[in-house]
């Protein structure tokens, strides 16, 4: 096991990732998809605050980072018309889905509930940039997604006592930010390294 401040290492990485997809936002080099920046902000900053209302501590600072990032990109999208994706019916009732997840949340109160529907509300949100991904690899930056395993690997590895609370939500960010980094690394990657 790592040392509990080796979180702060992951939430830097995180910050980096993030900062990276921003950046490449603001010069056009990638397209996000705002309904799932925007509930990609969200719902990390609910499963946030839920748990530190359930004593979790510092390993919160990487679910804060995984929402501050999109927040950050969210914003910069309105810079240039042309930074952003084309939002379809489909995002929009995965974002609806997501909001009532998080409306369900709110009306629980209860920590595991909230960290559960935050996590349902973050993976419904990001099925548009999922599939996104996939089909269109070069309108996204692999580094975000890369970063954001790291980190989330990071912050697993200084868990000592294991919980739903504790380790739900960097399993999932570890899980979705493969499943987004494999098609845009094997499409990007490959032709950077052939360069």
């Amino acid at each position: 096991m790592l040392n509990e401040n080796f979180v702060i290492l992951g939430a830097l990485l995180n910050f980096i990732g993030g900062g990276s997809y921003a950046f490449d936002t603001f010069r056009g080099k990638t397209q996000p998809n705002r309904v799932t920046f925007f509930l990609w902000a969200l719902a990390p900053l609910i499963a946030f605050s839920a748990q530190l209302s359930g004593g979790i501590g510092l390993r919160s600072l990487m679910t804060f980072m995984v929402g501050l990032g999109p927040a950050i990109v969210f914003l910069v999208s309105f810079r240039d018309p042309k930074a952003y994706w084309k939002i379809t019916k489909f995002d929009i009732i995965c974002g609806v889905l997501s909001v009532l997840a998080l409306v369900f949340w709110y009306l629980s109160k209860d920590v595991n509930i909230a960290i559960m529907l935050s996590i349902l509300a973050d993976l419904l949100a990001g099925v548009p940039t999922i599939i996104k991904a996939y089909k269109f690899p070069e309108t996204e930056s692999y580094n975000t997604f890369f970063f954001g395993a790291v980190s989330a690997a990071i912050t697993l590895l200084t868990v000592k006592i294991w919980s739903f609370t504790v380790a739900a939500f960097p399993i999932y960010i570890l899980i979705i930010c493969i499943v987004i980094f494999i098609p845009i690394f094997k499409k990007q990657g490959i032709q950077l390294i052939k360069s």
